[in-house]
């Protein structure tokens, strides 16, 4: 079964604690608002949530950040929705 979500950027935040998450996250949205892509992907993965509830918060405080949500079939990851230009 094909991924639908290949062509989208992603970031794996795996291994990183929350502080260093919060400037991943940020820089790789950034990032991708100048390359203007539409969505992006950002692991997280399950754990304690921890990094799932960094990622949450990060994104709703990010300008670049249209909507971001869980991804349906896979709770370990974020689906987010750039603001385009």
């Amino acid at each position: 079964m094909r991924n639908l979500y290949n062509q989208y950027p992603v970031l794996d935040l795996h291994g990183f604690d929350r502080d260093y998450a919060r400037i991943m996250i940020n820089d790789f949205i950034r990032d991708c608002y100048i390359m203007k892509v539409s969505h992006a992907i950002i692991i997280h993965g399950v754990g304690s949530g921890v990094l799932r509830k960094t990622t949450q918060q990060t994104l709703k405080n990010n300008e670049y950040v249209e909507e971001a949500r869980l991804d349906i079939f896979n709770g370990g990851q974020t689906i987010v929705r750039l603001k385009l230009h």
